[in-house]
């Protein structure tokens, strides 16, 4: 018999054990930090008091957790269920809570169905059935691409008439936002949010670093933006690039690949291994394609399930 309890902070290293032991078993390595989860925890708009749960088995050991997560007031909610390797049985209890907490929020909302989304490892082919079950469908997939740097990186000469903007002031953070609400409106799950809203939530995140947000503008225009952090530092000791997006406009003047390569140099100098990136394979543009031709490889596939409710 389970004991379900709401999340606090103090749970984020307990937290932290059963994500590393469950992505263990599927993939081999922890794949997340302590900090990770403690930044999870404390995302701004979510409530674990209301939208998280804890399993604890009758020794005290935490088995299985839980969330729920509303993307803004949009009919998306994004949920996840992680149960200890060989106790199975939890997740079915567990997927139950989230579905109806789900509902709940949508309706909150005033809207009469949510769209749900999960992610998955490809690997985890235990947890693919259960959401399977529970009538989640596979939705798109997402590659983690990696270019490793031996030594120093070449910066890639700027193209003419464009200038280069580091995310320290307010003025090129809202620029870069709105390139990106633009540039992304049409990508799957994408969801628009207010600039003091997109603010928050990164500045929430402890491998955030404004340093590492370049905005390239064309002739004084904003075009284009790379958004690195340092969420793979501690344990993949790479540069994480969590955003590349240029404006439709700009599109096939050769903007992404520069700031991407300008993203390696960058990572390069600050002594990190290599560059990590997720992509949609179903993305819009042929994002894959880029990053490939300018030399990374995909390491690990992530897919999204998802399910009308």
């Amino acid at each position: 018999m389970y004991t379900i309890r709401r999340p606090t902070a103090d749970d984020a290293p307990a937290i932290f054990e059963l994500v590393s032991a469950r992505n263990t078993e599927v993939i081999g390595e922890p794949d997340t930090t302590l900090a990770d989860i403690v930044d999870d925890l404390n995302e701004p708009g979510f409530h674990p008091a209301r939208d998280g749960w804890n399993a604890y088995a009758p020794d005290g050991r935490l088995d299985g957790h839980a969330w729920v997560y509303r993307n803004g007031d949009s009919d998306l909610v994004d949920v996840d269920v992680i149960v200890r390797p060989g106790v199975q049985d939890l997740a079915d209890e567990l997927w139950r809570l989230v579905l109806d907490r789900a509902a709940e929020l949508g309706a909150a909302c005033g809207h009469e169905s949510v769209t749900l989304h999960s992610g998955v490892y490809r690997a985890d082919r235990e947890k693919q059935e259960t959401l399977g079950r529970f009538g989640f469908e596979p939705g798109t997939c997402f590659h983690r691409m990696r270019i490793d740097h031996d030594g120093p990186v070449e910066a890639p000469e700027v193209p003419g008439g464009v200038t280069l903007h580091t995310g320290e002031s307010e003025e090129v953070r809202r620029q870069a936002h709105q390139v990106h609400q633009v540039a992304f409106a049409e990508h799957f799950g994408f969801v628009a949010v207010p600039y003091e809203e997109w603010y928050q939530r990164r500045q929430a995140m402890s491998a955030t670093d404004w340093a590492q947000l370049t905005l390239a503008r064309v002739n004084g225009d904003p075009a284009a933006v790379v958004v690195g952090n340092d969420q793979f530092v501690a344990d993949e000791q790479c540069g994480y690039v969590a955003t590349l997006a240029v404006l439709p406009e700009y599109r096939g003047r050769g903007l992404g690949r520069f700031l991407l390569r300008h993203a390696f140099a960058a990572d390069a100098a600050r002594g990190r291994k290599g560059t990590l990136l997720h992509v949609d394979s179903n993305n819009t543009t042929p994002a894959l394609d880029l990053y490939e031709s300018a030399g990374m490889r995909p390491v690990l596939i992530v897919d999204v399930w998802r399910r009308r409710l």
